[in-house]
């Protein structure tokens, strides 16, 4: 399964690290393609890179941005996330001050569902720090990621792609006007990249759509 990741920053690279140690292929789309090529060059799989903008050829897309950045990737790929699974790892917070912001869907996977009707969103990593993505384990203990949607499949989607193999155990809710978490469900991940390819390929493409 490919994972695509718009954005290349700490938290792009902790969950690239760990879709790759499932053993899935991933994508980096980043504002310049050399962003991606240098993230890509920092890990070991089956990575592609590109521009944002670039099409959208993922299962799974991660918004690896900041919450500012949500509506110009909405406004980019529009009717490209139907039918997609979009995972969201935003926090509303002002970049600077890091105080919250109002949503007033009541949160952004509420925001992105209402502007897309058609992907299936879920909300997770929001409360996962980038260090211990890339680790995969705190003290040697696995992580648990939480994950919020109305659609299950979509859920067990994020799951299965690896895209939550960041942590050991992932537990998924619904979400409504507020997000609130309930455990309902937990699965086993690998924490190390036991599963990945055993000879790293990568194939690299600097497409711009400007070009």
């Amino acid at each position: 399964m490919d994972v695509t990741i718009i954005g290349t920053g700490n938290m792009a690279r902790g969950i690239a690290t760990r879709v790759l140690a499932g053993g899935h292929s991933v994508t980096l789309l980043g504002t310049t393609a050399d962003k991606a090529e240098a993230l890509a060059a920092e890990l070991d799989g089956e990575i592609r890179t590109g521009q944002a903008g670039d099409p959208l050829a993922g299962d799974v897309i991660v918004l690896a941005v900041w919450y500012q950045a949500v509506d110009a990737v909405l406004a980019t790929y529009g009717d490209q996330l139907a039918a997609k699974v979009v995972v969201d790892i935003t926090n509303p917070v002002d970049p600077e001050t890091y105080a919250p912001l109002t949503v007033e869907a009541g949160s952004v996977a509420q925001h992105i569902a209402a502007r897309v009707p058609g992907a299936k969103v879920v909300k997770a990593f929001n409360t996962t720090f980038a260090g211990t993505l890339v680790e995969g384990t705190v003290a040697g203990q696995p992580l648990d990621v939480f994950l919020a949607g109305d659609d299950q499949t979509a859920k067990d989607t994020s799951s299965s792609s690896s895209a939550t193999a960041a942590c050991a155990r992932s537990t998924s809710a619904r979400w409504r006007s507020r997000i609130t978490w309930r455990r309902s469900a937990t699965s086993t991940w690998p924490s190390s990249p036991t599963s990945a390819p055993t000879t790293p390929a990568r194939s690299r493409s600097s497409r711009s759509s400007d070009s």
